[in-house]
């Protein structure tokens, strides 16, 4: 039987203590799962503000960049079978995770290179169980706020004899965000000159790129963005690295938090359903009507999008297809907030039948979820998408564009054959998300037994982290050479 592994996940974010987007959840739910099989798992992050879960180790270590001495401090958590290590820092501790309405903190690269270094060392630093030569150890680095890790771990430890057997993973969630800083800024992070150009790219410093160079194995957020991420089309300036390192580049696709999103648990909705019984999720739509003032007709389709407004998910092709469906009796929804000029044209296609709720409500996106008919996922591009597996979960038919972990999601229905999930559409095309909606709309309207063997195939899927979890720890292996 082979042995437990110790996996140090090392993330920007995790729910519930700290949310930006999906990365937040992915670093709250796989320690879980990995938990779940049998490895010691310890998931660390920063510290942004006091947290009633944890406490005070009273433990400390000092780390030296950019021409000071740091100390940080440790507070612990064991939830479940999963140990929290936070890390606390004033130059951590801020309102909002990467920036604020000024836009991104100035000093992001001192805060994450501080997190990385202190990662390395938290586990030690509060007693835990580690082996000390880091045999069957995993370090799980988080997109380019923890691209350092791997970096720290060839650099500052095995190649100077220690933790020697350790090894370590980089999980790609958004190529779009690199970590990208001048060369000057180097000689702050503690590292040697040699190894200067493993971030180099393009004449400067870039830290995913250096992760990517680093870490033994890379994996991203579903295997269709595995594939997209060597193109030019969606390496964002990284597609040539990436293919020189694509032997070990690995897609493993996110799971779902199945106990937080379940219809027939759900505490936030009005009725309870699930894929015997479904007629709880029309009393869902009705009270969501009435909750936004829209009318309350069983007979309207309710199109809804949940996320963040900017460029990236497609809000503008949605704002420009609003017409269209207010034309064709259709009620709209949207929750989230983001770009201001995305806010107010949303503010502008308003009206008795559309309604925008600017900000971000989790309760409502639960019920969003589950009194819609369909669920719109516009994403120019999309690593792997959460809110089209929990509109499966809850019988909402997502319509998404044909992009990353959309398409390993979402099967297309097929009239014939009576098979499939959803709809796709090409990215970034007003046109051809009109047709997909209208293709929905019309099998709504007119084929209602299809359209509800659609909602069942979609919740009957399993969105579990299991197998992803297995994955993983395949992935683990392989990188320990087992």
């Amino acid at each position: 039987m082979a042995s437990p592994l110790t996996v140090v996940s090392v993330s920007a974010e995790v729910t519930p203590w700290s949310k930006v987007g999906g990365l937040a959840d992915v670093a709250a739910a796989l320690p879980v799962a990995l938990a779940g099989r049998g490895h010691h798992v310890i998931g660390v992050a920063p510290r942004y503000q006091e947290y009633d879960h944890a406490w005070d180790t009273q433990r400390t270590a000092r780390f030296g960049l950019f021409g000071q001495m740091l100390e940080v401090r440790y507070f612990h958590a064991r939830i479940g079978q999963v140990d929290r290590i936070f890390v606390d820092h004033p130059v951590l501790r801020r309102g909002g995770i990467y920036g604020d309405h000024n836009g991104s903190y100035p000093d992001n690269l001192l805060r994450f290179a501080l997190l990385s270094r202190a990662a390395m060392e938290a586990p030690y630093s509060v007693g835990l169980q580690m082996p000390p030569d880091g045999a069957d150890t995993i370090y799980l680095a988080h997109d380019w706020h923890a691209a350092l890790v791997p970096l720290y771990l060839a650099a500052r430890y095995r190649a100077h004899g220690s933790r020697t057997r350790a090894r370590s993973i980089l999980a790609i969630h958004n190529m779009a965000h690199q970590g990208v800083y001048g060369r000057g800024d180097f000689g702050g992070l503690d590292l040697e000159p040699r190894w200067w150009s493993t971030l180099e790219m393009g004449g400067n410093m870039n830290l995913l790129k250096g992760g990517i160079m680093a870490a033994d194995r890379l994996t991203t957020v579903s295997p269709r963005y595995a594939w997209e991420i060597r193109t030019a089309e969606g390496g964002f300036g990284l597609d040539g690295v990436l293919r020189l390192r694509g032997p070990v580049v690995q897609g493993v696709l996110n799971g779902l938090d199945t106990v937080e999103w379940d219809p027939a648990t759900d505490p936030h909705l009005p009725a309870r359903y699930d894929v015997r019984d479904l007629s709880g999720k029309a009393t869902c739509k009705a009270a969501l009507q009435q909750e936004l003032g829209l009318p309350v007709d069983p007979a309207a389709p309710l199109v809804g999008f949940v996320g963040r407004l900017d460029w990236q998910k497609g809000v503008d092709l949605l704002v420009e297809a609003i017409p269209w469906l207010r034309s064709q009796g259709a009620q709209v929804v949207v929750l989230g907030s983001g770009s201001p000029d995305l806010e107010d044209a949303l503010r502008r296609v308003a009206g008795p039948t559309v309604r925008p709720w600017i900000g971000f409500s989790g309760p409502l996106a639960h019920r969003v979820t589950a009194g819609c008919d369909i669920l719109v996922v516009p994403s120019r591009f999309e690593p792997c998408g959460l809110t089209q597996l929990q509109a499966m979960r809850y019988g909402t038919v997502p319509v998404v564009a044909a992009t990353g972990g959309l398409v390993d999601t979402v099967s297309v229905y097929d009239p014939l054959s009576q098979d499939g999930t959803g709809w796709h559409f090409h990215p970034g095309q007003t046109h051809d998300l009109v047709l997909a909606l209208g293709n929905a709309l019309h099998t709504l309207r007119h084929w209602p037994d299809s359209f509800r063997g659609i909602v069942r195939r979609g919740m009957a899927r399993d969105w579990s982290w299991e197998r992803p979890a297995a994955e993983y720890e395949t992935l683990m292996r392989v990188a320990l050479g087992q």
